[in-house]
């Protein structure tokens, strides 16, 4: 039997990187070839024309506000070709920045409105002051209790719409906006977070989520064996308990 293979499209590796949220890469790719499952990374710039549907799985990081201006321009000349994309089941996880140019718009602190390629239903509007420090939540995308733990920095405030879902509730820290209580989104296969990290590290359940999600492009039945992730619960456990006082959910 030939062995499963999955394809990753980092997408602006060079521009979109400030919080070394390429790690997401790094951890999603080991995970999968620790399981016997072969993994071709490719690095898609501004410029490049690719066909986005061939990946099963994308991912986009945080970057400045110039180098985010410019990915911006771009995406949305690949705006359809993102849309075929998730169309045809791919998988996205983008990360603060880039999980704002996936909404509606972007507004900034001064008023002016920049597009965004509209696969999210929500939209960001900027604020003076910055959100940052460590957060914890607890994850809406299984049926059972999962906390999430991660490091938000952004001044972007994150409001989804009746067509988007919070990827997690917050328990301590800000989250999209400070406000409602949410972080991050959910969207059919498409994920956005301001938490950095990088976050799946310290998340191992989140990470196996998307990679099953992608490889069910590959298989109707994805299976992924369990891997020792005692270093990866321990990092977890540990900020959970100093930042919001309490025992880790997830089960292990």
């Amino acid at each position: 039997m030939r062995p499963l293979k999955l394809k990753i499209g980092h997408l602006y590796p060079d521009v979109l990187e400030v919080y070394s949220d390429r790690g997401n890469v790094t951890v999603l790719q080991k995970r999968a070839e620790w399981r016997g499952i072969d993994v071709q990374v490719d690095r898609i710039g501004i410029g490049d024309d690719v066909n986005l549907a061939e990946y099963d799985l994308l991912f986009a990081g945080g970057g400045e506000d110039r180098e985010q201006m410019r990915a911006a321009e771009d995406l949305l000349r690949k705006r359809d070709a993102l849309l075929k994309a998730v169309a045809s089941g791919s998988v996205v996880l983008a990360i603060c920045g880039s999980y704002q140019l996936l909404g509606r718009y972007f507004e900034t602190v001064n008023g002016h409105r920049i597009e965004g390629v509209g696969l999210l239903d929500l939209y960001t509007i900027g604020g003076r002051r910055r959100l940052t420090g460590n957060v914890v939540g607890k994850l809406t995308i299984f049926d059972f209790e999962c906390t999430v733990v991660g490091y938000e920095n952004h001044s972007g405030r994150t409001y989804l719409g009746s067509g988007a879902a919070p990827l997690a509730t917050v328990v301590s820290g800000h989250g999209n906006n400070g406000e409602d209580g949410w972080e991050g989104v959910a969207q059919g296969t498409v994920f956005g977070t301001y938490l950095h990290g990088p976050v799946l590290a310290k998340n191992p359940l989140l990470a196996d989520h998307l990679l099953r999600l992608a490889l069910k492009r590959r298989t109707d039945r994805p299976h992924l064996p369990p891997l020792d992730d005692e270093w990866e619960w321990t990092a977890h456990e540990r900020l959970v308990r100093r930042v919001a006082h309490m025992e880790a959910a997830c089960p292990r």
